[in-house]
C-alpha cells in the first residue's frame, strides 16, 4: 500500500519513462560481479563490474587501472583454510592446523585460535592494505564444519568467526567485505558486510577431482532459504556457477536464469581463471599481436610503430606478446580479446603449429589476421588449414603483372604496387587485391576470409624512400577482418568539446648562452619571451646535474638555480624533472647503475636511479618551488631523457613512487611526409605499465638534430593540423628545450606555434593533466546494450567519442553526460566528473540545455527536475558555449564581461576570470 501510495506522488509519464528505461537498459543498470583469480589482469575486461573478486598476489597495486578501480575491488583472503601450495602455508604454526580439505589440498585452520586469527591480521590483511586494498573477501569460513565433531565445538567455531569479523569491521571500519556462505553467521554480522557470496546454485564442483557437475534440487532448495535470509537483511547475493571451457556457451542463459533469482550471477571455469559472466559485461577492447623482439624491441616494431594508431583510434588497446620467448597462449586463455593479429619480421619456429592456432581461435569465435607475411616459410601445403593453396613461389618482373580487382580499402596513402612473391588462392574469401601475371596466372595478395584476413607484402604497405606508407587502410581492413565492434571511444585528446592544448619543456641546456647577447642564458629568454608571454599552462623541467651545486657548472650554479626559482614562481608553470644526469640510452642501465658515457658525469656522481627520479624531484619541490604552489603543480612527473626508451623495470621504478611519466613516441607528420607512419599511438606497455608519449616531436627533430634549419620548428604547425583532420589523433602539445631560446631563428619558430595554438579552440592544460587521460584510455571498461553504453573508469578522461557526423544524445536515457560537440564527422560526448556514465547516442540532435564546449575542466555538475549547475575553473579567461532553448534562463558567478545569443546560441565570455558557476534554469 505504502508504495502505491509512492507512486501517486509522481508524474504519471515521468514513472513510464524511467520503467522504460529500465526495460530497454535492464542490464547496464544491474549490478554484476567479477571473480578472477587469473595472473594478468585485464582491467577493460573487469572495471565495468561493481565486484571485482581478485587473488591480490597476483595484482600489481601499482598500475593505474588499481588505482581507478581500487574502491570496487577485493582482496581474497581464506579464513578457515590455508593452501598448502601458498605463499602462507610456511609462515603458519603447524600447531594452528585442525585437519584437511584434501579436494582443494588445503589445511583446515582452528579459527578458535587466538594467534591464528592474528596471525590473519597481521601477516595476511595488513600487509594487503598497507599495499592499497580496501576491501576484502572472506573465503573458506564454512571449512571448521570439515573437522568440528560436536555442537560444541561448532557453536565455538561460529562465535569465533563472529568475533573475527567483528573485529575485522571495528579494525578498518571504512572496507566493505564479502563473505562466502556464512549464512549461520548472517544473524550477528550482516551489519559488517556489503554482500554475500556462494557457489554453485546450478553448476558446480564435485568428487576428489572437482569435477564440473549439476547441483541436486535438495541443495538448491536447501540454498534457497539461506538466500531469502541474506535478502531479508538488504545484502546482494552473489552466485558463482562452474562452467567448463567447452561448455561456455551456456553462460548467458546460466546468466538470465540466476538473475530471476534475483541474484547477481557469475558463471567462470573452476579455477576463476578465465573472465566470465555477469549481468553486464565488458566489451573486449584488446586485440592481441603477435611479434618477434628477438633482434628489436618493441618499441622499433612496426606492430607497434604503425599498427597500434589505428586500433587505438577506433577505441581497441594493442597487447603485444613476444611468441619467440612466450609461445602462443592456450585457446582458453583468450577469451579477453577481439582480436589477433600477426605480424612477425621473421618466420616463427614452430610453423604448423602457429597455422593450426590460428584456424582453432575460429572455435571461440575470435577472428585473425596475418599482416605483411604469414609469420612463416612458405610451402605449398602450410597455409592448407586456412583454405590458401600456393601454386607457386616466385618474383615474376612488375612489368609483367596487372591489377584486376582492387577494393576500395586499396590504395589508402598510396596505390598498390603489381609486386608478385607468392601466388596465393583462398578458397572461402572476399578479395580485397587480385594481381595477374603474363600467363593469366592469379592470386589473391589481400581477403577477408572466414578466419579474418590477410594483406601481404605490397598489399599491406611499401617502403618509399625510408616512409612506411600505407597501401591498405588500416582502419578499415582491422575492423572488417576482426569484425571488430564499433565502439564509443573514450578519447583523450578532448575536453569538453574542445582539442587539448598543453606544453612542456624538456631541461637541456638551461645554462646555454644566448648567440645575440652572451650575457643571458637561454633559460632566461625562455622566461621571458615564453612563460610570461603565453598565458597558458607550462610544464618545466630541468636536468638537475646542469643546475644544481654538484652538477657540471657549481660556478654557474647560484645564478641558475636563481633564474629556475623564478620560472617554477610562475603561476601558469608546473614542475617536472628530467633526471639529474640525462640518461642517453635507457638500456644500458643494468642493476640501477649506468656507465659515465651513457650519461652526463657531474665530478664525483654514482649513478642511482633515488637520486635520478626522486632526488632531482625532491630538490625541484623544496628549493626551487615556493611555498605558495598549489600541491597538484608540485612536480610529479618524469620526462625520459636521451632515447626515451624506458625498460619495464624504469618504468616500474615510476609507478610504484606514483609519479606520472611523458616522452616518446616521434610524432612528425609534416606536408613533406603526410603519412599515418609518421603519427605515434598514445603510448606503449610494457609488463603492466604504460610508457605515455608526446603529442609532437620537440624542435630536435624539425631542426635536423639541431643542426638547421633553426627555424625548423615552425613546420610543428603541420603537424598538428593533421593530426587534428580528416582525425583528431592527438592533442596539440608545444614540446621543446630552452635551447630553443638560444638562436633568434628558433625562438621565432617556438613564438609561431605559440601564436598559432593561442588562436585554436582549445582547453589549455599541464601536461600532468593529460598523461592521467592517456592512463585512462587504456583501461576504461565499456558495456553497450541496445543502443546504450556503460563506460567505467572515467577517473581524469572526460570525452567520448562517435565517428559520427551530427550525432545527439538522448539526455532523458544518459546519465552524466553534460555536453555534446560536432567537429567534422566526428560527435565529441561530454562527461561529468564521475568515473562511471551512461550514454544513449541518438541521430537527431535535441533541443535541450547541453554544453557545447568550454576553455575549462568542469569542476562540479549537478542536476535536477529543472535546474542544472556547471562548475568551471581552467587557467585561461574562460569562454563557455552551450544550447540552450528559448524556455531556459543561464545566469553566471561572477558575471560574464560578454555574453552573446543567437537564438538558442549562447557564447560566455569572462576576460581574465578563470572560475565561474552556470545556472540553468528551464521552465
Amino acid at each position: 500500500m505504502s508504495w502505491i501510495m509512492k507512486l501517486s506522488c509522481y508524474n504519471k509519464i515521468i514513472i513510464m519513462m524511467m520503467l522504460a528505461m529500465q526495460v530497454a537498459f535492464g542490464s547496464l543498470s544491474d549490478k554484476s560481479a567479477m571473480v578472477y583469480y587469473g595472473e594478468d589482469i585485464s582491467y577493460p575486461m573487469v572495471g565495468i563490474h561493481d565486484y571485482i573478486i581478485v587473488q591480490p598476489n597476483h595484482i600489481d597495486t601499482n598500475t593505474h587501472g588499481f588505482s581507478v578501480y581500487k574502491d570496487k575491488m577485493y582482496a581474497y583472503v581464506s579464513v578457515g583454510e590455508i593452501d598448502k601450495d601458498g605463499a602462507y602455508y610456511n609462515k603458519i604454526n603447524k600447531a594452528w592446523i585442525a585437519g584437511e580439505n584434501k579436494p582443494w589440498h588445503a589445511a583446515v585452520m582452528d579459527i578458535t585460535n587466538e594467534a591464528y586469527q592474528n596471525f590473519l591480521f597481521d601477516t595476511v590483511i595488513q600487509p594487503e592494505v598497507e599495499k592499497g586494498f580496501k576491501n576484502f573477501f572472506f573465503d573458506t569460513l564454512d571449512s571448521y564444519e570439515i573437522v568440528s565433531k560436536t555442537p560444541e565445538q561448532k557453536a565455538r567455531s561460529k562465535q569465533a568467526l563472529i568475533a573475527f569479523i567483528k573485529r575485522f569491521h571495528d579494525t578498518y571500519p571504512k572496507a566493505k567485505l564479502i563473505i562466502n556462505r556464512g549464512f549461520e553467521l548472517l544473524d550477528a554480522v550482516h551489519s559488517d558486510i556489503t554482500a554475500v557470496l556462494f557457489e554453485s546454485y546450478y553448476k558446480g564442483l564435485g568428487g576428489k577431482d572437482l569435477h564440473y557437475q549439476d547441483v541436486s534440487d535438495a541443495d538448491r532448495t536447501w540454498l534457497d532459504a539461506q538466500i531469502q535470509k541474506v535478502k531479508s537483511y538488504h545484502l546482494d547475493v552473489i552466485d558463482v556457477d562452474y562452467l567448463s571451457f567447452q561448455d561456455r556457451d551456456q553462460a548467458d542463459a546460466l546468466v538470465a536464469k540466476i538473475k530471476a533469482k534475483g541474484m547477481i550471477p557469475y558463471i567462470s571455469n573452476k579455477d576463476l581463471t578465465r573472465y566470465g559472466r555477469s549481468s553486464k559485461n565488458a566489451l573486449k577492447r584488446e586485440i592481441l599481436t603477435l611479434i618477434d623482439e628477438k633482434q628489436k624491441d618493441r618499441i622499433e616494431l612496426a606492430a607497434h610503430q604503425v599498427g597500434a594508431l589505428p586500433l587505438e583510434y577506433m577505441g581497441y588497446i594493442e597487447k603485444m606478446r613476444d611468441i619467440d620467448e612466450r609461445g602462443l597462449p592456450k585457446l582458453e586463455d583468450m577469451g579477453q580479446y577481439a582480436g589477433v593479429i600477426v605480424w612477425l619480421r621473421d618466420a616463427y619456429k614452430n610453423p604448423q603449429e602457429l597455422i593450426d592456432w590460428a584456424k582453432s581461435l575460429q572455435h571461440i569465435g575470435v577472428k585473425v589476421v596475418f599482416v605483411d607475411n604469414f609469420g612463416v616459410n612458405l610451402s605449398r601445403n602450410i597455409l592448407n588449414p586456412l583454405g590458401i593453396s600456393i601454386s607457386r613461389v616466385g618474383v615474376d618482373p612488375i612489368q609483367k603483372n596487372k591489377i584486376i580487382f582492387q577494393d576500395p580499402m586499396m590504395g589508402f596513402e598510396v596505390a598498390p604496387t603489381k609486386n608478385i612473391g607468392y601466388y596465393l588462392n583462398p578458397s572461402d574469401a572476399r578479395a580485397l587485391l587480385v594481381l595477374e601475371d603474363e600467363k593469366q596466372e592469379k592470386t589473391t595478395q589481400a581477403a577477408i576470409t572466414p578466419w579474418g584476413g590477410y594483406a601481404v607484402g605490397d598489399a599491406w604497405m611499401v617502403d618509399l624512400n625510408q616512409d612506411n606508407i600505407w597501401v591498405m587502410n588500416p582502419f578499415k581492413f582491422f575492423k572488417e577482418a576482426l569484425r571488430l565492434k564499433t565502439l564509443i571511444v573514450p578519447d583523450p585528446t578532448t575536453e569538453n568539446g574542445n582539442r587539448i592544448l598543453y606544453s612542456h619543456v624538456d631541461g637541456d641546456a638551461f645554462m646555454n648562452r644566448v648567440e645575440w647577447n652572451p650575457k643571458l642564458f637561454s633559460a632566461q629568454i625562455i622566461y621571458r619571451d615564453i612563460l610570461k608571454r603565453y598565458a597558458i599552462p607550462h610544464s618545466i623541467s630541468i636536468v638537475g646535474a646542469e643546475i644544481e651545486p654538484d652538477g657540471l657548472y657549481p660556478k654557474l650554479s647560484p645564478e641558475l638555480m636563481k633564474i629556475a626559482k623564478k620560472i617554477y614562481a610562475l603561476p601558469n608553470v608546473e614542475g617536472a624533472s628530467h633526471t639529474f644526469s640525462h640518461p642517453f640510452y635507457w638500456e644500458k642501465i643494468h642493476n640501477q647503475t649506468l656507465a659515465p658515457q651513457y650519461r652526463l658525469d657531474p665530478k664525483g656522481y654514482t649513478f642511482s636511479y633515488e637520486r635520478e627520479m626522486l632526488g632531482t624531484i625532491k630538490m625541484i619541490n623544496t628549493k626551487l618551488m615556493p611555498p605558495s604552489k598549489p600541491k597538484d603543480r608540485l612536480a610529479r612527473t618524469i620526462f625520459w631523457t636521451g632515447d626515451c626508451v624506458p625498460s619495464e623495470s624504469d618504468l616500474a621504478y615510476v609507478y610504484q613512487h606514483h609519479l606520472l611519466n611523458l616522452n616518446g613516441g616521434d610524432t612528425y607528420i609534416t606536408n613533406d611526409a603526410p603519412w599515418l607512419s609518421y603519427i605515434a599511438p598514445f603510448g606503449i606497455r610494457r609488463g603492466h605499465y604504460y610508457q605515455i608519449y608526446t603529442g609532437a616531436q620537440d624542435e630536435n627533430v624539425y631542426t635536423n638534430d639541431w643542426r638547421g634549419p633553426f627555424w625548423g620548428f615552425k613546420k610543428v604547425v603541420q603537424t598538428f593540423k593533421l593530426t587534428n583532420s580528416p582525425r583528431r589523433f592527438k592533442p596539440i602539445d608545444i614540446y621543446y628545450h630552452y635551447y630553443s631560446g638560444s638562436k633568434r631563428a628558433s625562438l621565432n619558430a617556438l613564438k609561431y606555434a605559440f601564436d598559432w595554438a593561442m588562436k585554436q579552440d582549445t582547453t589549455p592544460l599541464f601536461a600532468s593533466d593529460y598523461i592521467p587521460k592517456v592512463m585512462d584510455f587504456y583501461t576504461v571498461s565499456l558495456a553497450e546494450e541496445a543502443g546504450a553504453w556503460k563506460v567505467s573508469g572515467m577517473r581524469d578522461l572526460h570525452t567520448l567519442r562517435e565517428e559520427k557526423r551530427g550525432a545527439g544524445v538522448d539526455f532523458e536515457a544518459s546519465k552524466d553526460i553534460i555536453g555534446v560537440k560536432h567537429f567534422e564527422s566526428h560527435t565529441y560526448f561530454h562527461t561529468a566528473n564521475t568515473p562511471s556514465v551512461l550514454l544513449k547516442p541518438i541521430d537527431k540532435i535535441q533541443n535541450k540545455p547541453y554544453l557545447i564546449d568550454a576553455n575549462a575542466p568542469l569542476v562540479s555538475y549537478d542536476v535536477s527536475k529543472k535546474k542544472q549547475v556547471f562548475h568551471f575553473k581552467g587557467y585561461v579567461g574562460l569562454k563557455l558555449h552551450f544550447n540552450l532553448p528559448a524556455a531556459c534562463q543561464i545566469t553566471s558567478k561572477p558575471k560574464a564581461s560578454k555574453i552573446i545569443r543567437k537564438q538558442n546560441d549562447v557564447k560566455l565570455y569572462y576576460n581574465n576570470k578563470k572560475e565561474a558557476q552556470i545556472d540553468v534554469v528551464c521552465k
